[in-house]
């Protein structure tokens, strides 16, 4: 994160690129808009793993963080607005006899 003109870049690419999306593009730009340093900073992005909407959650969480790490008054906004909130689900592991987490196998009559 450095001061700038709000250019955003998402591996390598422009976040418009990226997050072709414009519902996914404001989820994950949710706290620059929160903080109004929307367009006073420049920002470079690594994701990777996961989907898109995972990674726009990542970035969400991510830029929430070092919002806070940099001005710890936001905190309070960022913690209301659910921003420094984690994601808790995950996959479900396999169990053994069934062919996926719950999925058993198919029952023959015959």
């Amino acid at each position: 994160m450095s001061s700038g003109d709000g250019n955003i870049v998402v591996n390598g690419k422009p976040i418009e690129q990226y997050f072709t999306v414009p519902r996914m593009r404001v989820h994950a730009t949710e706290g620059l808009k929160l903080s109004g340093k929307e367009g006073s900073v420049n920002l470079k992005i690594n994701v990777r793993g996961g989907g898109i909407s995972s990674q726009s959650g990542a970035v969400r969480l991510a830029l929430a963080r070092a919002l806070q790490s940099e001005n710890p008054q936001l905190r309070d906004p960022l913690k209301k607005a659910g921003l420094l909130t984690r994601d808790p689900r995950m996959v479900e592991r396999k169990k053994y006899g069934l062919r996926k987490a719950r999925r058993g196998t198919q029952f023959s009559k015959r």
